[in-house]
């Protein structure tokens, strides 16, 4: 049985408590606030905010670095090397038209997930309090 998002009643966050990890990390791959999920979390294709412009969070502790693009290469990858084998051995096209077709649709797949992966990378660092996310720097 599915139950939409907006009938779950999510957990309130407290200071001290431990944040709830998968709202968060909807919100990340929305590309939202992760604690309000109401503002952009990033000012333009992949560049955080500093802060969220709704509720004032700060979003300039994160450190996704090189994490967001690895998993986006590795999800894309596991994705379209199976396809690329069962087009080819089905339709058995030239060689070179697997190429290009399947180079252009991973670039496309690539670029819709980067922004998203990045969202949880900084949603899960937010929810888990890490990297100054919690209060302290650090």
């Amino acid at each position: 049985m599915f139950v939409a998002m907006k009938d779950i009643d999510l957990p309130v966050m407290t200071e001290e408590g431990e944040r709830p990890l998968r709202p968060a990390l909807l919100r990340g791959w929305k590309r939202r606030c992760p604690g309000c999920g109401s503002g952009p979390l990033f000012k333009g294709y992949l560049t955080v905010r500093r802060s969220c412009p709704v509720c004032g969070e700060a979003l300039h502790h994160q450190r996704a670095d090189d994490g967001p693009a690895w998993a986006t290469i590795l999800v894309a990858g596991h994705l379209m090397a199976p396809l690329m084998l069962l087009v080819y051995l089905t339709a058995s096209p030239p060689p070179w038209a697997v190429a290009v077709g399947f180079s252009l649709a991973f670039l496309c797949l690539a670029l819709y997930l980067l922004p998203r992966i990045k969202g949880m990378f900084v949603a899960f660092q937010w929810a888990r309090r890490m990297h100054g996310f919690g209060g302290q720097e650090g």
